[in-house]
């Protein structure tokens, strides 16, 4: 071999592996990431040891029924060798293995070193697994007489091993493999879940979505993430392609009765069949706002899904990716029965939150001794008997999952067609009634509003409106503040928040109604002037209104928003290069609760602070998580980071708190939820409290600030 490694990129089947070695004094290394989809079944061999001059073959690796990679003797080499062609044969044979379960349909890195004397196993290159096999040694052969080995997957175990390799490596000497998983990872097409908005998961967690006829279907939201074998978003100019299949049969639908095709994406307002407008990729991150035409009902109530592609970079399971199965129907279906049990259990599980003292996998308190002065009346009634003042950091291991927390499935807020007030017309929202709910046949926009007559009354909002509120999901949510805040007076809302807060038993929930008022009327005159005639306008335009204005409401003259800041709120927003109203609603949504965070005494100073610089900016759970892990392992124990979590828009009841990172004693990654309610009094309502970064170090768990460490 004239040259130090042969290396075999792109992606390859693994059933066409073969590669010859040239070998010298039977040394030799090699690595290569091996993917195993779905189909595969256990045992099976993964490369096998083929000597062409005589004939003969054994196991080199093999995975046994227990997904355990197990790393074999060369035959030649040593007489207690496995025989040729037999995957049972192993078993009884002295060698190199990990404490590592192989996982389907995941990258994973192979390292191995052969000499005559010993064997060693790598995995991801850090798990070892050695043998020596000094014993085993064939006197007769010896180790000059190995001059060619080809190593290949033949199926040797009978079984067609469905898989793939990339970057294959092969080295006529021993050398150090254990950073060559560092070079060229692969990548990998996925779904961000946590991106995905007006999509409610019915209780056998199947979406539904509201689609059919373009009267009825609605818009809804995810984002597809392109990343490499660590998780890393991979900038490449790509296109995404996504198309509706059966889920039983993965072929496509068909167009509907009026030849209407079955997947729409929408760009500035008009729909496209989802075909012929691909998503581009920008920082990994391709964001589609689709619509459904197509009904199950239609389809012989058949479920779909949505597959994803980039058809540019190959035709692999890995490079696509697929939605849950998606029941597509009518109008909402009524599914808040599992929901009321679901919140009742997580109020109890609100009280209970400042009642601890310990970081644990519940919850973190954050105590301090501090006196407190004349307390928020509103935050003192849920005080429940606590003497000290507290900062509850909540467990959550989803945190940038849609999920259910203290009220219903999680949404950008704003997500709803209606947009603010200006665009409301002064028409009331439309809410089903429980007892009067439209059939399967009529549209979501016929059912009767309970607010139809408050305007005019000026009465204190209705028990009825206040229970709806508590069971509706967040777009729902949204949609009666958007309305309530056009005619309520301040005391009315206040009233409102308050007994939200009661009957949920969290006072969180009452946090986003009291912003309600102002949030809707900044945003609203905030458009008015990016958008006088409101239409879409550059996204290089409108930045400098949006900077301008969270500054304003954030209270901070010297600190502004960095571009990549700005990138995160893009993608938030779900814009490329216009930003339209439904645009600019969605990040005003997330944006505006952080920045009233942000103005807080008690959060300001760590904001404002560059050395340290406690919050770094704008980041995603994914970065947080990269930065904690670094390139050659996880940090040191107690590092953490301080975040504000993208899933949390208006009027989620955790939208603009703090999500603190960091690597616990297990070595595992750990994120916990910052319970900032408190923090909402100021002036002769503030509690004094000490400052957070001194209640945070005073944690056991949580010792010293992580860096961002971008990706370029």
């Amino acid at each position: 071999m004239d040259t130090d490694a042969v290396g075999s990129e792109g992606y390859s089947p693994l059933k066409e592996l073969r590669l010859e070695i040239e070998v010298k004094e039977g040394t030799f290394s090699l690595c290569f990431w091996l993917y195993l989809t779905s189909s595969t079944t256990f045992p099976v061999t993964i490369i096998q040891q083929v000597f062409s001059d005589i004939s003969e073959s054994a196991p080199f690796l093999v995975i046994d029924d227990n997904k355990r990679i197990h790393m074999l003797p060369v035959l030649l080499l040593h007489e207690e060798a496995p025989e040729t062609g037999n995957i049972n044969s192993w078993t009884e044979v002295p060698h190199a293995t990990v404490d590592f379960e192989f996982l389907l349909e995941k990258w994973v890195h192979v390292g191995c070193e052969v000499c005559p004397d010993h064997i060693q196993l790598q995995i991801n290159g850090e798990i070892v697994g050695e043998k020596s096999l000094c014993s085993l040694l064939n006197k007769e052969s010896g180790s000059s007489h190995l001059k060619k080995l080809t190593l290949a997957n033949v199926g040797g175990d009978g079984k067609s091993v469905q898989g793939y390799v990339h970057n294959f490596e092969i080295f006529p000497i021993i050398t150090s493999i254990k950073d060559c998983h560092l070079k060229c990872p692969p990548l990998k097409l996925s779904i961000d879940e946590s991106s995905v908005s007006e999509i409610e998961e019915e209780s056998d967690g199947v979406w539904g979505i509201v689609g059919g006829k373009a009267s009825c279907r609605r818009n809804f939201s995810l984002d597809v993430v392109l990343s490499d074998a660590f998780g890393q978003p991979v900038d490449k100019e790509n296109e995404v392609f996504a198309s509706l299949l059966y889920a039983d049969t993965g072929a496509p639908v068909e167009n509907t009765a009026d030849d209407e095709a079955p997947l729409l994406a929408s760009y500035d307002g008009i729909e496209f069949s989802s075909c012929e407008r691909p998503s581009k990729l920008l920082l990994g991150r391709a964001s589609f706002k689709l619509k459904i035409s197509q009904l199950s009902s239609k389809c012989d109530n058949r479920l779909f899904l949505i597959s994803f592609c980039v058809p540019k970079l190959g035709n692999y399971p890995f490079l696509e990716a697929y939605s849950r199965p998606i029941r597509c129907i009518s109008r909402s279906r009524n599914t808040r029965v599992s929901t009321l049990v679901w919140k009742r259990s997580t109020a109890l599980h609100c009280h209970s939150l400042s009642q601890s003292s310990a970081m644990d996998d519940r919850s973190l308190d954050l105590q301090h001794s501090s006196h407190e002065a004349q307390a928020n009346p509103l935050m003192k009634r849920f005080r429940l008997g606590q003497d000290k003042t507290s900062v509850s950091v909540k467990a959550d291991p989803t945190i940038e999952q849609p999920d259910e927390e203290c009220n219903s499935h999680v949404r950008t807020a704003n997500q709803v067609e209606n947009g603010f007030p200006t665009s409301l017309d002064g028409r009331s929202a439309n809410f089903i009634e429980a007892e009067d709910s439209p059939s399967d046949s009529e549209s979501i926009g016929e059912g009767k509003s309970p607010l139809n007559s408050m305007a005019s009354r000026r009465n204190p909002i209705s028990d009825m409106t206040i229970f709806k509120y508590c069971l509706a999901s967040l777009a729902e949510r949204s949609l009666m503040l958007k309305e309530i805040a056009t005619f309520a007076s301040g005391k009315e809302i206040s009233e409102l928040a308050n007994h939200v807060s009661l009957y949920s038993g969290c006072s969180h929930h009452g946090n986003q109604i009291l912003l309600a008022k102002r949030l809707i009327k900044d945003g609203t005159n905030l458009w008015k002037v990016m958008s006088p005639n409101n239409h879409h306008i550059p996204w290089e335009n409108a930045v400098y209104e949006i900077e301008e204005q969270f500054m304003k409401i954030a209270s901070c003259c010297s600190r502004s928003l960095s571009p990549q800041d700005l990138n995160l709120l893009r993608r938030i927003a779900g814009c490329q290069e216009y930003l339209t109203q439904e645009n600019f609603e969605k990040l005003w949504c997330w944006l505006y609760p952080v920045a009233f965070i942000i103005s807080r005494d008690w959060i300001n100073p760590i904001w404002n602070s560059t050395s340290p610089k406690w919050i770094e900016g704008f980041i995603t759970k994914e970065e947080a998580e990269s930065s904690l892990q670094g390139p050659t392992g996880f940090q040191e124990p107690g590092t953490f980071i301080l975040r504000f979590p993208t899933s949390r828009s208006w009027p989620h009841p955790d939208a603009g708190n703090l999500v603190v990172s960091y690597v616990g004693n297990d070595y595992k990654l750990h994120h916990r939820l910052l319970s900032m309610h408190h923090v909402y009094g100021s002036g002769d309502n503030r509690v004094d409290v000490k400052p957070l970064q001194d209640m945070l170090l005073a944690e056991p768990e949580l010792s010293r600030l992580g860096r961002i460490i971008r990706s370029h």
